[in-house]
């Protein structure tokens, strides 16, 4: 059973930097590519980026390339997500995800995912 635990979100100001983070267990996490998703308030599922299953190939939404940078450590199960120069925009639940899942479903591997609030 897929099990994901997200953690690092908080309340930080305009331009303040997070770190998420994501627990994997259930399934071999080095054999999978991952993504971080977001829901902000009112609005739907959001991509925000993808990391291939060896690390080696990234790639982000627009609205976060050059701010935000996705990483895996294959041998501790876990992935990341530093977020730098945050805007109010990026208020959002984050959720980490099996790229296979979104793919299929657009949806999140049902995990509660962390809220990140942008705020001054």
């Amino acid at each position: 059973q897929v099990q994901l635990v997200e953690s690092g979100g908080g309340l930080v100001q305009p331009g303040g930097s997070l770190r998420l983070s994501c627990t994997a267990s259930g399934f071999t996490f080095s054999g999978n590519a991952m993504t971080w998703l977001r829901q902000a308030p009112g609005k739907g599922l959001e991509w925000v980026s993808y990391i291939s299953s060896g690390g080696r190939t990234t790639s982000y939404a627009d609205s976060v390339k050059g701010r935000f940078t996705i990483s895996r450590d294959n041998s501790k199960n876990t992935l990341h997500l530093q977020m730098n120069t945050l805007k109010a925009e990026d208020t959002a639940v984050y959720y980490c995800a099996k790229w296979s899942t979104f793919q299929l479903g657009h949806s999140t591997d049902g995990s509660q995912g962390t809220q990140v609030t942008v705020s001054s």
